[in-house]
């Protein structure tokens, strides 16, 4: 098949209505570094200024970090104080249960089989029928199953999970133990 084939294009440069553009050639411009400072100039108060900020940080970036360690010191010890209120206030509940003389005849009756005097205590041994009795269960398989995983490659993950979980650490506080009692010796 034949192409039709378009006219040549002409140069812009060519047409008359509109002029050439023009190239604007340079001279290299060299910049002269002694120049440019001469041109900026920095009074002194700015200078004074820039020395003070640079000192304030060199000054308080020791004293933040030391802050922000202090603060999470603080939390971590505050935590502690909790935890250890609750056990104070669990132990106190326990202590005041055991000041209740039904409370410490239920205790020994149920785990020291007390009994008050004149009573009599039965114990029941195998009291379920036998069909709820528990059976001895046979092997499950007489033959030997292999797994299908890398038990080496299971145990590494497992123990890196272990090795990477995050503990919580509570700080522990210098309450002191109470003086022991002297005994007299034998």
């Amino acid at each position: 098949m034949d192409r039709p084939t378009l006219p040549p294009r002409r140069p812009a440069a060519a047409s008359p209505s509109r002029p050439a553009p023009k190239r604007r050639t340079s001279p290299a411009r060299r910049v002269d570094a002694r120049e440019w400072l001469g041109g900026n100039r920095v009074s002194g108060f700015v200078v004074i200024m820039l020395g003070l900020v640079v000192l304030g940080t060199f000054v308080l970036v020791p004293t933040v970090g030391t802050y922000m360690d202090q603060r999470q010191q603080i939390q971590a010890l505050q935590g502690a104080v909790a935890v250890s209120q609750s056990e104070v206030d669990d132990l106190q509940a326990q202590r005041d249960r055991w000041s209740d003389p039904a409370y410490i005849t239920t205790q020994a009756r149920e785990r020291l089989y007390y009994t008050m005097p004149g009573e009599v205590v039965y114990l029941i041994e195998n009291d379920l029928p036998a069909s709820a009795t528990p059976q001895e269960q046979g092997d499950v398989s007489d033959e030997v199953g292999q797994t299908q995983t890398d038990w080496m490659a299971q145990l590494v993950r497992s123990v890196t999970a272990a090795g990477a979980a995050q503990t919580a650490v509570v700080p522990t506080i210098g309450v002191p133990d109470p003086a022991p009692t002297e005994q007299p010796a034998p």
